[in-house]
């Protein structure tokens, strides 16, 4: 009988229009142990041919266009959205669930109501203005990592993730 995983991540992506981004957003996915990335739209569809999933990240996580982004969940993972609205909790403040789907809006625009009102919780990072969807993605899944059980983090993890040109050393 196989074991149900204790902790889960998938980003939401509110119908993206930029394959860079996108792009970017699965190096995310993959340096951050990401489950899955959905999006909704078709804007991305179009641009996809841009191919700018620098480390091809979308051969080992899936990515996926959906109707809508919290359907077909596991009963136990929680619905975050990610969005600039008065009365959302600062991500510094924030305690992540240990199933998660976190939910970018578009990068020309926010989020519906409807899929914020369908949200357990809504945060926002303190920044003066707003970041692009890449950068935000990056440091909430940092966020979640700082916060979490880094166990793994080790002198073999470094040694597996660094640049094959990398030759600095701590002396």
């Amino acid at each position: 009988m196989s074991e149900e995983k204790s902790s889960a991540v998938y980003i939401g992506l509110v119908n993206p229009k930029s394959p860079t981004n996108v792009g970017a957003v699965l190096r995310a996915a993959g340096c951050y142990r990401v489950d899955a990335v959905r999006y909704t739209g078709q804007r991305y569809a179009r641009a996809a041919q841009y191919q700018t999933d620098t480390k091809n990240r979308a051969e080992t996580i899936p990515l996926n266009r959906v109707e809508v982004l919290s359907d077909d969940l596991p009963a136990d993972m929680q619905v975050v959205c990610v969005e600039l609205i008065e009365g959302a909790t600062p991500l510094p403040e924030f305690v992540h669930p240990p199933k998660a789907l976190y939910i970018f809006g578009p990068e020309d625009g926010s989020t519906d109501q409807q899929v914020v009102d369908r949200a357990d919780s809504v945060v926002y990072i303190p920044t003066e203005g707003c970041m692009n969807l890449a950068a935000t993605v990056n440091v909430v899944l940092y966020d979640r990592l700082a916060k979490g059980d880094l166990s793994f983090a080790n002198d073999a993890l470094i040694s597996h993730s660094k640049d094959r040109n990398s030759r600095a050393k701590i002396r």
